[in-house]
């Protein structure tokens, strides 16, 4: 990936965000179970096609910030049946402590005016719009569902309203095609399958 000539966001309108919370185990080592490493990749991706971007990385965040350690108490007892907000619950966790007021400031200090925020997370949207910064559009990032993560993104997606596989902006998001590959359809497209 290219990164020659990025750094300027000119007049800070419109610029594509992405506050990506701190994941060792999938941005570092490629863990299967979520696809925060995916999302990430994917994020990074947009922001050169785009031309002009920001990401964002919060240290701290890691396992919806609860930490590394009580993170892998919880794949634990996910191992043992438990979905990830029943595992973070049972060791009397908060399902998600992820505080994104950092996040904020940094992106009014590097001049962001109107941001498109890359995330399929509702709560993260609705944090940064409460510290004043303007929101013009969400951008989902959806990755490829594969069946070590597909019960961890289906709990986000059922319990805690992430975005996954489900229709955004008038198209259908069909992310286990034929080559694996995702893909976007029209809602007209797949009614005629």
């Amino acid at each position: 990936m290219g990164w020659d000539g990025m750094g300027e966001i000119g007049d800070g309108q419109d610029i594509l965000v992405r506050v990506h919370s701190e994941c060792l185990t999938g941005d570092i080592f490629g863990s299967a179970r979520c696809d925060c490493g995916n999302q990430l990749a994917l994020a990074m991706q947009q922001i050169e096609a785009a031309g002009r971007g920001v990401l964002i990385y919060l240290r701290g965040h890691e396992g919806r910030g609860i930490g590394l350690g009580h993170k892998l108490r919880a794949y634990n007892l996910q191992d043992a049946g438990r979905d990830t907000v029943e595992a973070n619950e049972e060791l009397g966790l908060p399902v998600d402590s992820r505080e994104y007021g950092i996040g904020a400031q940094m992106l009014q200090d590097l001049g962001v005016r109107t941001m498109k925020l890359m995330t399929n997370n509702p709560a993260k949207y609705v944090g940064l719009k409460g510290y004043g910064l303007t929101v013009v559009g969400r951008v989902p990032l959806l990755t490829t569902i594969t069946k070590e993560n597909k019960r961890y993104l289906e709990t986000k997606r059922a319990k805690m309203g992430h975005i996954y596989g489900v229709e955004f902006n008038g198209h259908l998001s069909n992310l286990i095609s034929g080559n694996g590959k995702p893909s976007i359809e029209t809602a007209a497209d797949a009614n005629s399958k």
